[in-house]
C-alpha cells in the first residue's frame, strides 16, 4: 500500500517550521526532507523519524516500528497535528544527524 499524496503534503507542511520541507517519493512511499537532509519516511500513511538521542528527548511517546518490512526501527509519530512539535522534532532530529 501507498501513502495518500494528501496525507503526504499535510505532514510536510506540519514540518515547515523546522526549514524547506520535501518530499520524493521511494518505492511508493515518500522521503521526507529538511533542507536537503533527509530525516524520515512516510508509508503508508504513517509518519517516521530517524532515531536520535535528540529526538527521544522530545518525544511525548517513544514508539520503535520499522516503516516497512525489513527496515531499521525509527520513531513512529502518531500525533502529526501539532505543528509546532514536529518542527521542533525535526529541528533536533536533522541536528543530530550525520551530514
Amino acid at each position: 500500500m501507498s501513502s495518500n499524496i494528501d496525507i503526504v503534503e499535510y505532514i510536510a507542511d506540519q514540518c515547515s517550521g523546522a526549514g524547506v520541507i520535501t518530499v520524493r517519493k521511494m518505492f511508493g512511499d515518500y522521503g521526507i526532507y529538511c533542507d536537503g537532509k533527509i530525516f524520515g519516511l512516510i508509508c503508508d500513511n504513517r509518519f517516521y523519524v530517524k532515531p536520535t538521542e535528540a529526538g527521544r528527548a522530545l518525544l511525548r511517546t517513544v514508539d520503535l516500528q520499522p516503516p516497512y518490512e525489513g527496515a531499521k526501527d525509527y520513531f513512529y509519530i502518531a500525533d502529526v497535528d501539532d505543528r509546532d512539535y514536529l518542527s521542533e522534532l525535526v529541528k533536533a532530529t536533522c541536528r543530530a544527524l550525520k551530514k
